[in-house]
């Protein structure tokens, strides 16, 4: 059985946080009840890679019942009412206000059914002076300073993926589980708040704090740690790249001395710690590269499993597809078509990776969902 069986999640979501969030609910055995706007939730249209349909929908959407319903009207807001009435968790990412407007605010919603577990995304949470602003993932990740200190020092850089909205949604997975544990104990809900800038601000806290009351916020350094040395890639002689990491002074001399044929090096005052290596970082990346540049790829990292020297190959998207360490599902999408995508990273020691259900086409559920909870069927769509 799993932890979450028997459990209703009613959800009012769309793009990708708080959808992200539902789905691990759903992985763990919670009955998610998507709900959708007639035209759909609008990350349905954000791309058509995945065979036909959103590559982002099918990903973060699979195992969803999904009900269309207009919530404005009496109509949908008694249905919306009636399902919430059954609910264990209600979740929302709608734009701050709305739902309180339609009189579905979380506060309201815990007070009618004081048992219910509420979840409210937003990007950026109480911020009066934020409130009307939208939050789509990279405005967050300029926002919050994550462009600012990534990229290459000549030019700032998106993270490659849709970071702040996978960690909000990370984020109230692990609010929502915390709330419904600890309504164990005292029968009663509890609401939960995360914001896209909340979490990206959490991890700025080193940053923010060289910034602050260190000498200053760290530079845009590319494949290169801002504050760790030697911690970044490599050239081989064939020009492959290898990302080295480095973490303390035992590690630094057995690397010198065991993959650079350098045994003195540490010697130098000038790369005699990690503050020295990080001041003289070029001067440090000279001494390497002057022999990795002599060496192939392979007897490079073969130098680097020998000595227990942590590497890692610098992947390009085919290579991920051929790693031995990932794993996949296959799942389906809402056109039927079949996918094998990589499996959700929370494993269970007595199981193994499931297929998954697949996410649903638009309304697929409604009369079903709306039947079983004794809801008011309204006019047919």
């Amino acid at each position: 059985m799993k932890p979450l069986e028997g459990m209703l999640v009613v959800t009012i979501e769309q793009a990708v946080a708080a959808p992200l969030c539902t789905a691990r609910l759903a992985d763990a055995g919670a009955r998610v009840i998507k709900i959708e706007r007639p035209a759909g939730d609008f990350a349905r249209g954000y791309d058509h890679a995945a065979k036909g349909d959103s590559s982002y929908f099918v990903w973060t959407n699979q195992g969803k019942e999904s009900v269309v319903l207009d919530f404005k009207t009496d109509v949908g807001a008694a249905q919306l009412e009636c399902l919430i009435a059954k609910a264990d968790v209600f979740v929302q990412n709608l734009a701050p206000g709305a739902t309180d407007r339609a009189g579905f605010g979380s506060n309201d919603l815990r007070a009618r059914y004081p048992r219910l577990v509420t979840c409210d995304i937003s990007g950026y949470g109480d911020s009066a002076d934020m409130r009307g602003m939208k939050a789509y993932d990279l405005l967050v990740q300029a926002e919050s300073g994550l462009v600012n200190i990534s990229g290459g020092p000549g030019e700032m850089g998106r993270i490659g993926v849709s970071v702040c909205d996978i960690g909000a949604g990370m984020t109230a997975h692990a609010a929502i589980t915390e709330a419904l544990l600890g309504r164990e104990r005292s029968n009663k809900g509890a609401g939960v708040k995360v914001s896209l800038f909340d979490v990206a601000a959490e991890w700025m806290t080193v940053p923010l704090i060289h910034n602050e009351y260190g000498d200053g916020g760290p530079t845009r350094q590319g494949l290169r740690h801002p504050s760790i040395a030697p911690y970044g890639a490599y050239r081989a002689q064939d020009g492959a790249e290898t990302i080295v990491a480095i973490q303390n002074e035992r590690e630094w001399a057995r690397f010198c001395a065991e993959v650079l044929d350098k045994p003195d090096l540490p010697k130098d005052e000038r790369f005699a710690s990690n503050t020295a290596r990080v001041l003289n970082r070029d001067a440090m990346d000279g001494e390497i590269l002057a022999v990795t540049e002599t060496l192939s790829t392979t007897e490079f990292r073969r130098r680097l499993l020998a000595s227990a020297i942590a590497f890692g190959a610098l992947n390009s998207l085919d290579d991920l597809s051929k790693h031995p360490a990932l794993r996949r599902k296959t799942v389906t999408t809402p056109g039927g078509q079949i996918l094998d995508i990589p499996a959700p990273p929370i494993r269970w020691a007595d199981g193994d990776v499931e297929p998954g259900r697949g996410a649903p086409a638009l309304g697929a559920h409604t009369a079903a969902v709306l039947a079983d909870m004794a809801a008011p069927q309204g006019p047919k769509q």
